[in-house]
């Protein structure tokens, strides 16, 4: 067996080193061939170290193109808006901007005042504010409360003295801006209403993020005035009162509203957030101020006035009286007071039948204060003088009626004065009758005398609503008004004519035109008198001086009806009056006029006190019982608070009756 051979060892050669891997893309360099010849032994070359891995972006390009195409686009819209703002609808923007930039105001003319004859303020104005809201913001989405109107309403009610209800209408109102609560409340209320709008205000600064509701934000005010009246009901028959615009709705604040009112102005200015911008300046008209009126009216005899009449219409349980004192050389009426009358501060008290002037707006029979024009026209025309004798029976036949005195008497034997002394209205009737050679011509004549006294005729005051009486055409009187006009029954007059009648016969027979309006003051401060009022003769002074004589003797004989009407110290001539009263509800007679009228000093007469009441139903209803104290009372008031002095001499004591044999 062959002997085995020994194993080779094999002997270790240099460590093999890896071969570095080509890099990609290049391709390995072939191994050498055995056997092949090989140069020296070369150096291992280095092995190379990685390259980081690079990432490549894409192009730019197309996204700067996207993002300038993109400004371009905005760019474009820019300039196509600012083209339209500027260019094509410039104008009509301009006029919207101008419209909500620049607000335009009324601005209230001062209204002017009325004063007494003295200048004491008998109707003045006073700052107020007209309580407005902004219905948008009580909407559930601005306040952020279902109930904001109801809520805000409640709080306000108290204040304003409105029904919770209609507040909350009103707050509610759809699509509006702008609502109004209330007028013409004082500041006092306007300064509770801005305190409770604080505290909600700072309840809602305090609430969670500072986003509570505040109830009352959309609450404002406007300045405005108010109409008012110091004196309360003193006079307010003749100062009447203003509407809810402020503008004159009765009396003398509707009679002289254009003089009293002035002329609003406007002001337009920019404004920012509710404020003004002071920078951008205003334009407008200022407002004119109305003129001030002064009145003849004297404030404290209309006080004295007023309380008389007052006092006895709600004594005789009357339906009302009026009391009229006038200045018989001037015609100025100092003094024209009803009852009953009303506040014109609060008109939602008041009576709607009080609210007028019935001493001008009343038309009524006068009875016998009218007895006095009968025997102006008998002494007048010369057919009788104080000192006739008319014999007066108890009942006397005329016409289709049978006519009676007040009360039933003996034949009285009375003079012409006497007549007027006892009020006969039968020795009126014989009187009057003397004035023609007819019936009808006396007619005429009386006719004619009434006229010129002012009867049936506007009294030349102008008031609103005053009547100028009834007296129809002399061929138009019925067969008893032939005899019953002559005694104050079948004409009607206002008791500011029949003041008028007697202030008359107290000048001598002129008569003047009543005046209330001394003159106005404009708003440069200077006084413009009123015109001289009208005067017409109506009797000689002669005429009216023996009148005067005889209505002394009404008041100052012991036979006299008017001896309630005395005033110690002082020569009082006037006449009683009770006449038949037309209920205008029932269209008959029913109830009493009673009246008294007359001025002092009767030898130099200075002032006409007339008194009138309707209707008395308690107590006695004559006109020198309960109309002849009233007099007494004002007339006293007067010519004491005017100074005049009392009379000096003695009266004539004209006769009131003669003897039989006589």
């Amino acid at each position: 067996m062959p002997p085995k051979e020994p194993p080779r060892r094999r002997v270790p050669g240099p460590a093999r080193t890896a071969r570095p891997r080509p890099p990609e893309g290049r391709q390995a360099r072939p191994a050498p061939r055995p056997g092949a010849r090989s140069g020296p032994a070369r150096r291992p070359a280095p092995r190379p170290q990685a390259r980081p891995r690079t990432i490549r972006l894409g192009s730019p390009k197309p996204r700067l193109r996207l993002v300038s195409l993109g400004l371009t686009l905005v760019m474009l819209a820019f300039v196509v808006r600012l083209l339209q703002v500027q260019a094509v609808d410039a104008s009509a923007l301009a006029a919207k901007a101008e419209a909500h930039r620049y607000q335009e105001y009324t601005l209230s003319a001062d209204r002017g005042e009325i004063t007494d004859r003295s200048g004491i303020a008998l109707a003045a104005s006073v700052d107020a504010y007209d309580i407005i809201a902004d219905p948008l913001l009580f909407t559930p989405e601005e306040s952020k409360v279902q109930d904001a109107p109801e809520q805000a309403a409640a709080l306000l009610a108290p204040l304003l003295g409105k029904q919770p209800a209609d507040l909350a209408k009103k707050l509610r109102t759809p699509k509006s801006r702008y609502t109004l609560l209330a007028r013409k409340q004082t500041p006092q209320v306007w300064n509770q209403i801005k305190d409770l709008k604080k505290v909600y205000a700072k309840k809602s600064a305090r609430s969670e993020g500072g986003n509570g509701v505040n109830l009352l934000g959309g609450i404002v005010s406007e300045p405005s005035t108010k109409r008012v009246y110091p004196n309360g009901e003193l006079a307010a028959g003749i100062l009447g009162y203003v509407n809810a615009e402020g503008r004159g709705a009765g009396g003398l604040e509707s009679m002289l509203d254009k003089e009293l009112a002035g002329e609003d102005g406007k002001i337009r200015f920019a404004e920012s957030g509710g404020r003004q911008v002071p920078t951008a300046g205003s334009r407008g008209t200022p407002a004119v101020p109305g003129s001030d009126i002064e009145l003849t009216i004297d404030r404290d005899i209309q006080w004295a006035a007023q309380q008389a009449i007052t006092e006895q219409v709600k004594k005789s349980k009357a339906d009302r009286g009026y009391v009229i004192v006038q200045n018989t050389k001037t015609g100025e009426v100092l003094a024209m007071a009803n009852a009953p009358g009303f506040d014109p501060n609060d008109l939602s008290a008041a009576n709607s039948a009080a609210m007028g002037n019935a001493a001008l707006q009343d038309a009524y029979e006068p009875g016998s204060t009218s007895k006095v024009m009968s025997m102006a026209a008998v002494l007048e025309e010369g057919v009788a003088t104080p000192g006739t004798h008319v014999v007066v029976p108890n009942r006397l036949h005329r016409g289709d009626r049978l006519f009676k005195d007040d009360i039933d008497h003996p034949t009285w034997y009375l003079t012409l004065n006497g007549v007027l002394a006892k009020s006969s209205n039968i020795g009126t009737i014989l009187a009057t009758g003397q004035l023609g050679k007819t019936q009808a011509e006396s007619n005429r004549v009386l006719h004619s005398y009434l006229r010129k006294f002012g009867i049936g005729s506007p009294t030349g005051l102008g008031y609103p609503g005053e009547t100028p009486g009834i007296l129809a055409k002399p061929g138009n009187w019925s067969t008893s008004q032939q005899y019953t006009i002559p005694f104050g029954q079948g004409l009607s007059i206002n008791a500011m004519q029949a003041a008028s009648v007697y202030s008359t016969i107290a000048n001598g027979g002129v008569r003047i035109e009543p005046t209330l309006v001394r003159g106005t003051k404009g708003p440069d401060g200077r006084f413009t008198p009123a015109p001289a009022p009208e005067q017409t003769r109506v009797v000689s002074e002669k005429t009216a001086k023996t009148l005067a004589q005889m209505l002394e003797s009404v008041v100052g004989d012991e036979e006299g009806t008017g001896t309630k009407a005395r005033i110690p110290g002082y020569r009082v001539a006037g006449k009683t009056g009770t006449a038949n009263r037309v209920d205008p509800e029932l269209g008959r007679y029913k109830g009493y006029t009673a009246s008294f009228a007359g001025f002092a000093p009767a030898d130099n007469p200075q002032i006409t006190v007339y008194c009138a009441i309707q209707n008395p139903t308690k107590g006695n209803y004559f006109g020198g019982q309960i109309c002849g104290p009233i007099y007494k009372k004002v007339m006293e008031f007067a010519l004491k608070t005017l100074h005049v002095a009392p009379t000096g001499s003695e009266p004539a004591r004209l006769p009131v009756i003669f003897k039989d044999s006589e």
